[in-house]
């Protein structure tokens, strides 16, 4: 392929491209705190923390039920927090899909 800007074939000359190279190890994302822990563990730590808030959410409306409880503002409240995570869950397992399809149908 003919190169008319002379910036993409690395050609070293004035405004040329070298190769890119990362400055982390492959698989590992540096998050918002520079923590480094890749997409996967994340993704695995927002699972446990969405099972986390539907399991409170469960056990807030049975103590609601068996009366153990009295506040229904707290279990709505409760509720709600799960319904929300989970909908964020499917809306990341969404776009992920979306991603996988479309690099699925590249043309190479």
């Amino acid at each position: 392929m003919h190169d008319p800007i002379g910036h993409i074939s690395g050609s070293n000359g004035p405004g040329s491209i070298g190769p890119i190279t990362p400055k982390t190890k492959p698989g590992v994302a540096l998050g918002p705190g520079g923590n480094g822990k890749s997409f996967v563990d994340e993704l695995k730590g927002q699972l446990a923390e969405v099972n986390r808030l539907q399991a409170e959410a469960d056990v807030a409306a049975e103590d609601l039920v068996a009366g153990r409880r009295d506040d229904l503002e707290g279990v709505m409240i409760a509720t709600e927090k799960a319904d929300t995570a989970f909908k964020m869950v499917l809306a990341v397992r969404n776009k992920l899909v979306d991603a996988y399809e479309e690099v699925k149908n590249l043309r190479v």
